[in-house]
């Protein structure tokens, strides 16, 4: 079964026999707000893994390099083992959030550009919001992996905004984590990109398809998944 690494909010991480290669197991468990509201749904595991392998599919066919190697089971997929940057990339394109809060803009308000935030990964501090020169300051990355981080980032959110548009969704953010793989150095995507870390809002009526259904006592979370499967497997 291999040993155990890492075990998040939402997420397992597993060795394998392959010293490059770890299992990711998808937990039921829920959380907000930091971690101060926390609850556990049958067949959440299963839905984001789900989720989770439809959009790396998508964008591994797109040529972005990412860390998904294959899916093995309804919660479990192996993925290439990495050095994760400590940085948390957030990608905008519509007001909403923390972003409506710090900018006293309206949810919902097209920003007409994309915006690229980066966050430090630090429990401690709370995740601090920084730029590039903090980032070099406090060498957690160098100047050329910040701007391949942020062209990987961009080039995702094109391809992510496609997809869910065919489905009828806008992509209003997101959060990426990015890692150096362990054999070669390279940087790629990494951690998970599902309903846990987007932002996705019904194209015609706004209805929330994420994990703000939970966070904000909207609708039912697992409901919730089930229909966005349902409408990104419809597509392709």
């Amino acid at each position: 079964m291999g040993e155990l690494l890492y075990e998040g909010k939402a997420k397992k991480m597993f060795t394998t026999d392959d010293p490059f290669v770890l299992r990711v197991e998808y937990k039921n468990d829920a959380t907000a707000f930091n971690g101060q509201k926390k609850a556990k749904f049958e067949g959440k595991g299963r839905l984001n893994n789900a989720i989770c392998t439809k959009i790396f599919h998508v964008l591994q066919q797109k040529n972005l390099p990412t860390h998904y190697l294959e899916t093995i089971s309804e919660t479990e997929q192996l993925v290439k083992s990495v050095d994760i940057v400590p940085i948390e990339v957030v990608v905008r394109n519509i007001v909403a959030g923390s972003l409506a809060k710090r900018l006293g803009l309206d949810e919902g308000t097209d920003l007409g550009k994309t915006i690229v935030e980066f966050y430090y990964k630090s429990d401690d501090l709370g995740d601090p919001m920084i730029n590039d020169d903090h980032a070099l300051a406090i060498k957690i990355a160098t100047e050329e992996e910040l701007t391949e981080i942020r062209r990987q980032a961009l080039a995702v959110n094109k391809v992510l905004q496609e997809l869910f548009s065919e489905a009828g969704i806008l992509l209003v953010d997101f959060k990426l984590e990015f890692g150096k793989l362990k054999e070669t150095g390279a940087i790629v995507l990494a951690d998970e990109i599902s309903p846990d870390t987007c932002r996705l809002w019904d194209k015609e009526t706004h209805e929330k398809l994420d994990k703000d259904v939970f966070r904000r006592n909207i609708a039912d979370l697992p409901e919730t998944y089930e229909k966005l499967l349902s409408r990104l497997e419809a597509v392709r």
